[in-house]
């Protein structure tokens, strides 16, 4: 099994699953630049990371890779024992990749997203901070009272960390949000954790 990454993009989330599964994988890092070259386009045409490739399977998108690694190791229990936990972790996934990482992308790419009009990138990267304010509250809220985002560990909780480090990463201040920083902190110091960071260069 192998992982295509940029160091600290989403495939990070993916990484700490695998490490939390405890198998054997392996990683490539690659650049921009190679996720376009022809090679890397017939395994993910959106010229885009992650890729997991498990064998003859070629999966990409992190909520479908996530979500298949959780099926193919239940005995990590990173999914759910029940459909209604099953249910539970996926929202709490859809709500990091659907919500939260969709609207980074504006804050990432305003400069396209604008045309290059920089006064109008400045807004929609200010007005996409100011969402991603509202939707950290959320996961924040959840956080009342509880350790991981379901109750127990599952593939949500190394999403929303991830997104944690890029609202640092771009000087997204979350005031008053101390849930969101103790989850934070318990996550920064799991040893999968930082095993995948530590093999990403990020620490």
């Amino acid at each position: 099994m192998k992982l295509y990454y940029f160091p600290g993009a989403c495939p990070l989330v993916t990484h700490i699953a695998l490490e939390w599964i405890g198998k054997p994988y392996e990683t490539e890092r690659l650049t921009r630049e190679q996720t376009k070259e022809p090679a890397y386009l017939k395994l993910n045409p959106a010229g885009a990371v992650p890729t997991l490739v498990d064998g003859d399977f070629v999966l990409t998108q992190s909520a479908a890779i996530l979500d298949y690694l959780a099926e193919l190791h239940p005995e990590a229990k990173l999914l759910g024992d029940t459909p209604r936990d099953r249910a539970e972790t996926r929202r709490w996934l859809s709500l990091c990749n659907s919500d939260i990482h969709r609207t980074f992308n504006l804050v990432f790419n305003a400069p396209y997203y604008s045309g290059g009009d920089e006064t109008m990138g400045k807004t929609l990267a200010a007005k996409a901070g100011e969402k991603l304010k509202s939707l950290f509250a959320i996961a924040n809220d959840r956080l009342k009272g509880r350790d991981w985002l379901t109750g127990q560990r599952s593939v949500a909780d190394p999403y929303l960390f991830v997104m944690l480090m890029w609202a640092d990463a771009k000087q997204i201040t979350l005031p008053g949000m101390e849930e969101l920083r103790k989850f934070q902190q318990r996550l920064q110091a799991d040893p999968g954790v930082q095993a995948a960071l530590k093999a990403q260069g990020l620490i």
